[in-house]
């Protein structure tokens, strides 16, 4: 549940006319790159989420994170777990 009213920082209230995002007004999107296709949710929705990062203001830097779902307690955040091996370089010698 939000507090309040909730916008699209990059897009002008003025330019719509009165329409809203999704209906033919206008709503921000982007291409993120790395082979992704953006979803039409996300071109055609209506929701507003800054942490999204087709609608939203988050960078993908680099690589698709993998892991396990941790928790998931906070608004539209998730903590993953990613598990590796480190390796201590002294007890690897041979």
């Amino acid at each position: 549940t939000e507090k309040a009213f909730l916008k699209q920082p990059k897009v002008s209230k003025k330019s719509g006319k009165g329409k809203r995002p999704g209906k033919g007004g206008n709503r921000y999107w982007k291409n993120i790159g790395l082979q992704f296709k953006t979803p039409k949710e996300a071109i055609e929705g209506t929701y507003i989420d800054k942490k999204c990062p087709f609608s939203g203001n988050v960078s993908i830097r680099g690589r698709i994170l993998a892991g396990t779902s941790h928790s998931s307690k906070m608004m539209r955040t998730i903590i993953v777990r990613r598990d590796y091996l480190h390796f201590v370089k002294k007890e690897t010698k041979a």
